[in-house]
Parts: structure tokens; sequence; C-alpha cells
């Protein structure tokens, strides 16, 4: 049996794919075959054709967080699987999520109507707690912040009473895969911190060794403590594969490859990523 993750959609591409704003992966593991993400708009539907991936063979959909960025592809996914699909998420997709920057307010949530989703086959699992897929493969649920230097994007509101309040960001999620050789996390934006993402996986499973971590890290913003304070926390919990999408930024991502060397990749539209699983 194999672990294969297959990026859909990223803001950069490999030759002869599409790019888009966004992150879209196909995980399969464990028998299932979960499509973690949908991208902003049609790329991921796109790239799985390229790729001659059958999305009608997809079981379950896990949306990392409500940002449109990551959900704005369902429609179209919706559209071209045909048939009903339990979506997992966190209730707060739904919040009226905006971003402002440079005093320019923007919505950026989910960007259509659950009934119209629902039409299309949507049957959402919307939960705050950890969902198991399978016995090894499951989502993280609320990742609780527990380090004193990792933060959430002060740029990002919840709208939903009218008044433009700081989003907590609690709908953020993950998917773990517990395999033999330790924990492969995958990561959607990471808005509460890749570091407490990982940590979080750890006290689910009760495994200390974080094989690979490979998504987004939202460290577009990061300032340089923080990133050395994020490298030695995540050379610390052994990790051995590091491949950074969407929201890590050059500078972060130019610092990580120095720090992790051969262990890094950019984990990008048309990469695919294969390992045995026992």
């Amino acid at each position: 049996m194999e672990l294969k993750i297959t990026t859909l959609n990223e803001n950069t591409a490999e030759l002869g794919y599409l790019a888009e704003w966004g992150l879209s992966m196909l995980v399969e593991a464990d028998g299932v075959k979960v499509l973690f993400d949908t991208g902003m708009g049609s790329v991921a539907v796109n790239n799985a054709q390229l790729f001659d991936i059958d999305l009608a063979a997809i079981d379950k959909i896990v949306l990392s967080h409500g940002h449109r960025d990551h959900t704005g592809g369902l429609r179209d996914v919706l559209m071209r699987m045909k048939k009903e699909v339990e979506v997992i998420a966190h209730p707060d997709i739904w919040a009226s999520k905006y971003s402002r920057r440079k005093n320019r307010e923007q919505f950026s949530g989910l960007p259509f109507r659950r009934e119209l989703l629902e039409n299309l086959g949507a049957r959402f699992q919307l939960t705050r707690e950890p969902v198991r897929i399978t016995r090894r493969f499951l989502t993280t649920g609320e990742i609780p912040m527990v380090t004193d230097y990792e933060e959430i994007d002060t740029g990002l509101f919840d709208k939903e009473t009218g008044e433009m309040l700081p989003d907590a960001l609690n709908d953020d999620l993950a998917l773990v895969i517990d395999a033999e050789y330790g924990l492969v996390v995958i990561l959607g934006c990471a808005h509460h911190g890749i570091v407490n993402t990982l940590k979080h996986a750890q006290k689910l499973t009760g495994k200390d060794l974080v094989y690979a971590a490979i998504g987004g890290t939202h460290l577009l913003n990061a300032t340089r403590e923080r990133l050395a304070r994020t490298a030695a926390d995540l050379k610390a919990m052994g990790v051995q594969y590091l491949g950074v999408s969407h929201c890590t930024g050059f500078e972060a991502a130019a610092y990580l490859a120095q720090e992790f060397g051969e262990q890094f990749f950019m984990n990008n539209s048309g990469s695919q990523w294969t390992l045995p699983f026992k």
C-alpha cells in the first residue's frame, strides 16, 4: 500500500500544469482518497484531468478552513464528481471572513451558498473535533495555540456581527497520516502555526516523530526570529522532509531551504510524492 500526495493547485506549477493562488491536494492513504482543499477556482479540476485522476473516485473532501483560496474550487469539484460526498470541515467555514490590506477590505470567505453546494452533492460534517477517517488517517480538529512565538495574521477578520473583529481562525485544521516511519502532516495554511499544528498531531496520535510536513505554512510575513525558532522546533521533532506551498513566502522558503537542505522541497501544482504505507 502507498501513501500518495498529488498537488492539484498551488501558486506555482511544475512544467505542463496550471497554477493559481490557493491550495488543493489529493491524499491517498490507508485505502481512501481524500481531497484536501479545492483551491480558488477551476485549476484543481483541470490539473486532475492532466494527471488522469477521476474525481468521482474521491471518498471524502476535507476543508482546512473557510478562506476562498482553499474553498473556491468546491463547486467545480462537485460538478465534476456528480455524486454525494462527505465534506469534513469546522463550522466556522461559513463565517463572514474578510482581509484588510493597506486599508482595503476584501471578502475572503467561502464564496458559495451552502444550499447550492448541497444540491451538487456536498454532505457537510461540521465539527470542532478531530475526525478519524481511517484508523491511521485523521483530521486535527481545532489546533490550540501553545508556542509563545506563533501568532495569527492580524490582517484577517470576521464580520459576522457587522463589525470587523479579529478572526481567531478556529476553523484551521490539518490532515495527519500515522505511518510506521512517523507522522505525515498535510497543512492547508497553518494559520495557527506549523509548530502548533505538529505538536497537536503528536498529542492526538501519541507519536513523537514527525516524518514530513507538506503544505502551506503562513510564514509569509514571519520575522527572522520566528523563522529560526520554527526551524529549530521542526528539527527537534525529527522532520525529515519539509515541502512548503502557497502562503509560505519566498523569504521564508529560502530560509527553510537553507536550514533543511536536501530535506526541503517546493510543493507546487503538479508535484507528486509517494511513500510506502504499512
